[in-house]
């Protein structure tokens, strides 16, 4: 992994700027778990990779329809200024109590599939990140798969707000290697139902979304003129797919960001002592300076496997987690922020589904244009990351 002293400082930067102004400064989770996830100079661990002759054939996203603003939340005695100074987030959308995530996921899959031209009896494969299904099992993508009439294998894969992106790869595996045409790739998670209420540092921070994406073979395998969206082709870079990724997991920090109750490990009960366990609990500050420094590393390693310099990105979508943390990750590799997009004022933290319907948003707002460079991050609970550069 790359070392740089202009890491180091962007590292000392974001500390210091947590220890100021922390996003969400829940006490629940042991400080110890902060070392352990960050010894000093220890780097990432992530495993690089690439696949041709993939590309996303079209995008969708569902929100639900319910508008929670910062004054909606005064009630709870949630501060809208400390919010919007902390993070960045306006207002987020909530899931009605009739609905689940398959519901959310349905409505971005006809949605993905209408603006990619492609029926649903052409799906081979379903693949949904989420971290809220609807039942322990069956899997949401089973649920989905059903509501469709889809004639497809389907699964969930649960690596909560990096999710999106070990799917992408995953289906991209499929695509890249022939056993599949069409690949539907869902990341969706209602966050309103894991966080406490009463919790004003952390309620505030998530929204419920589901965001999806087709992917295709490939109709080209190098670009047909001397020039890839408006700059002279280098011979060198990749001209499809996926043209280089990391993915990658700490699990000695999984304590900074969790659910505790709700599994084997720790069963709900019925006599409601576990009630606060139920509900996801975070370092903030642990995780601010994690997914800066994941960032960073991940971004430069993914950058120089593909043999792309900065100035070549199109456009930057990160997992929406907090405005801080996005100026902090993307500061030391010189991008600017009009390549930066952002939406999380309106929608908040959604977990799984922040980075497709991004891309589902940039691409109906004209941000994306066949042949441009696309850097994809998605961090959080695992702690995990997934990192990718993508030719549109």
């Amino acid at each position: 992994m790359i070392e740089t002293s202009s890491n180091v400082t962007a590292n000392d930067l974001a500390a210091k700027s947590v220890n100021e102004e922390s996003s969400a400064e829940s006490t629940a989770v042991p400080t110890e778990a902060v070392s352990a996830v960050m010894p000093g100079n220890a780097t990432t661990r992530g495993r690089m990779g690439n696949l041709k002759g993939v590309r996303i054939a079209g995008t969708g996203s569902y929100v639900p329809e319910r508008i929670v603003t910062n004054e909606d939340l005064a009630a709870l005695g949630c501060d809208s200024d400390w919010i919007v100074r902390r993070t960045g987030i306006l207002q987020r959308r909530h899931a009605e109590p009739g609905q689940a995530t398959s519901d959310l996921c349905y409505e971005a899959a006809l949605r993905c599939l209408e603006n990619a031209n492609v029926s649903v009896d052409e799906i081979d494969l379903i693949l949904v990140a989420t971290i809220t299904p609807d039942h322990p099992t069956p899997s949401t993508a089973c649920h989905l798969q059903r509501r469709l009439g889809a004639v497809a294998p389907a699964m969930d894969i649960g690596a909560a707000c990096a999710g999106f992106m070990y799917a992408l790869v995953t289906g991209a595996q499929f695509v890249s290697n022939g056993n599949a045409r069409n690949v539907l790739v869902i990341g969706a998670d209602l966050m309103s139902r894991t966080v406490d209420p009463e919790d004003k540092k952390t309620y505030p921070l998530f929204g419920d979304a589901a965001g999806a994406a087709l992917l295709v073979p490939s109709t080209q395998d190098e670009c047909q003129s001397t020039e890839c969206n408006g700059s002279a082709a280098d011979s060198t870079i990749q001209t499809d797919g996926l043209l280089a990724y990391q993915l990658g997991s700490e699990g000695c920090g999984g304590e900074m960001l969790c659910i505790p109750a709700g599994g084997s490990r720790t069963p709900i009960t019925t006599d409601g002592e576990d009630s606060a366990s139920r509900y996801l609990q975070m370092d903030g500050r642990g995780v601010f300076k994690w997914a800066v420094r994941v960032f960073d590393e991940s971004a430069k390693d993914v950058l120089r496997a593909a043999n792309v310099s900065s100035d070549q990105l199109s456009l930057v979508v990160l997992h929406q987690a907090n405005q801080r943390i996005i100026d902090s990750a993307v500061s030391d590799l010189n991008v600017p922020p009009e390549k930066v997009f952002v939406n999380l004022d309106k929608y908040g933290n959604t977990s799984g589904a922040s980075i497709p319907l991004a891309l589902d948003e940039a691409a109906r707002a004209g941000r994306l244009k066949e042949g441009d460079l696309v850097l994809l991050c998605g961090f959080g609970a695992g702690l995990a990351w997934g990192t990718a550069l993508f030719r549109w």
